[in-house]
């Protein structure tokens, strides 16, 4: 019976230039001032071309490949060759100004020659080299407002804020200071945190650049440490409240929530002794919104709930910097939980290891015993751990067997990352703006194209992912090879996990699919055709645990 559905620095040329970045990206939403200063060399012409409105994305995609195609300028220089003293303290900035970015005196009042607009639905812009004209409309209303996107999210024509954030972080890894300035220019004109999924995806990209480009050099923005509405800056109650509207417009949590309780009561339908306590722990990212209609499932199997559910929520502080890992202050899930559970007669019994260390956890940790079911759902939690250090996930995932665990549930995102090239800024950069386009093309449809707080918030929360440059995931078959060598084995899902799967994607946008994958041992949600998560269920394989890990160790 299946629970209900829930309802990387090269950055020394930059010292003399981060001011003026800081002078038009401190509002990344507003024009600004930016037309007083003369930043295009005449030698950077970008020719003509034409920006069409958002509904036809595929347009401003075509003409956005003007920009990324034109050649370095000769007045680009590497990095190297740029030795300008740095600047010691913020109130000495103006002494690292470039004397081609001061406010030229007969540029000072024509602000309206250098705004890139984008039009009222069925509106244009029109960019005659370096000056862009205003031909109508309203700058970021309109087609913007609405907030829709009909892309289709494999289809990189129509990402065209992709096609500016990563050519804007190859050319600051090579050191292309013009060409930096101009995509960043280009950006802030394009970016809107109230547009559809490209617009937003350009204004959480673009401060993503800006915290890169101000961490990386001595004169700092003050405006740099300026972040998202995320959770950690909210009230508790909205926060919830949050949680449980995503929840209802987005399967992007709740359905691997489901599959995973699902997989739980798979796991006590094959337990012989009922009597047993059940011990879950919680390695996850759900605040507790994933357990009311698991509670409520276990009072509908035969015989009732277990005598004693133990629940261990496991949080780390070192996640602080990772989407949607750390909650606001003061938000108290236990006793709402609690109280839900005594309603349906539910004995539940929480411990929570806050700013627990990953690595630090173990059976005495958790205080389990061999006389209950042990149960461990790590939900977009392992990848926190080093990805640079060759054995720290896998020695994890040892220590987990180490347990005796009775069944290891494992989701992830299944996002590509070569390990090879984590290092690398643009890379990097590159795999966390496809991970935050997906979340915002889904959320967008979620949402129907509405603002709302609870929109912005789950938003602020995932674009995160961009300015945390140590998180990188890795994909489904690599998470499953690590499984098998740290000593487990992939179980197969009963129809109820694959049916309540289904079921509950009814619900949701018809761009959502299950795919059963590995054996029928994996679980992914997709979206548009692209992969999104995955959902695992793994046992102990059997074999001596020392002996597993000792054959690791030697892999190693």
């Amino acid at each position: 019976m299946e629970p209900n559905p829930t309802s990387d620095h090269h950055m020394n040329w930059l010292e003399e230039s981060v001011s003026f970045i800081s002078s038009f990206l401190d509002d990344p939403y507003s024009s600004g001032d930016i037309e007083q200063y003369q930043l295009w060399d005449q030698g950077q012409d970008i020719g003509h071309y034409q920006i069409i409105g958002s509904p036809n994305a595929a347009a401003i995609s075509t003409k956005i490949a003007a920009i990324n195609n034109n050649t370095t300028t000769p007045t680009d220089q590497p990095y190297s060759s740029i030795n300008s003293p740095p600047c010691e303290l913020p109130s000495k900035r103006k002494n690292c100004e470039d004397s081609s970015l001061k406010p030229a005196s007969n540029h000072k009042h024509k602000k309206s020659q250098t705004r890139a607009v984008i039009e009222a639905q069925n509106g244009d812009a029109v960019v005659e080299g370096t000056t862009v004209k205003k031909s109508g409309g309203n700058k970021k209303g309109g087609a913007k407002g609405n907030g829709n996107n009909c892309n289709n999210g494999s289809n990189k024509e129509g990402r065209w804020a992709e096609q500016l954030l990563n050519p804007c972080a190859a050319a600051i890894t090579a050191g292309q200071l013009n060409r930096v300035h101009h995509l960043l220019y280009v950006l802030h004109e394009l970016a809107s945190a109230t547009g559809d999924a490209n617009h937003r995806l350009a204004a959480h990209g673009l401060r993503a650049l800006k915290q890169h480009l101000s961490s990386s050099t001595t004169c700092s923005s003050p405006a740099a440490s300026a972040g998202n509405f995320t959770f950690a800056s909210t009230e508790p109650r909205f926060f919830q409240r949050s949680l449980l509207k995503f929840y209802e417009v987005s399967p992007w949590f709740s359905f691997p929530n489901n599959i995973a309780n699902a997989c739980i009561l798979q796991i006590l339908a094959e337990r012989e002794n009922s009597s047993h306590a059940l011990h879950i722990v919680d390695i996850g990212v759900s605040y507790g919104v994933q357990w009311p209609t698991f509670l409520e499932a276990l009072t509908r199997r035969p015989g009732g709930p277990p005598p004693l559910v133990r629940l261990t929520v496991v949080t780390a502080s070192t996640d602080k910097d990772s989407p949607f890992s750390i909650g606001p202050p003061g938000d108290n899930f236990s006793s709402r939980l609690l109280g839900f559970a005594k309603s349906i007669n539910v004995n539940l019994l929480i411990k929570r290891l806050d700013n627990q260390p990953l690595m630090n956890l173990n059976a005495q940790v958790i205080d389990s015993s061999s006389t209950e079911t042990l149960i461990i759902c790590a939900q977009f939690r392992l990848h926190h751990l080093n990805h640079n250090s060759p054995d720290e996930r896998s020695e994890f995932l040892r220590m987990l067997r180490s347990m005796d665990p009775k069944g290891v549930i494992l989701s992830e995102n299944n996002m590509e990352c070569s390990c090879n090239h984590c290092g690398n800024f643009t890379t990097g950069f590159s795999r966390r703006v496809e991970y935050l386009w997906r979340f915002l093309d889904s959320t967008s449809s979620a949402f129907k194209g509405r603002e709302s707080e609870e929109r912005r918030l789950m938003e602020g929360e995932a674009a995160k992912a961009l300015t945390n440059q140590g998180e990188m995931n890795e994909v489904r078959e690599k998470w499953c090879e690590r499984m098998k060598e740290a000593g487990f084995m992939g179980e197969i899902f009963g129809e109820d996990a694959t049916d309540g799967g289904r079921a509950l994607l009814r619900k949701y946008d018809n761009n959502w699919e299950m795919r059963v994958e590995e054996n029928n041992t994996s679980v992914g949600l997709w979206w548009k055709g692209q992969p999104i998560s995955f959902c695992s269920l793994w046992k102990m394989d059997g074999k001596d645990k020392r002996g597993s890990s000792s054959t690791l160790t030697a892999c190693l």
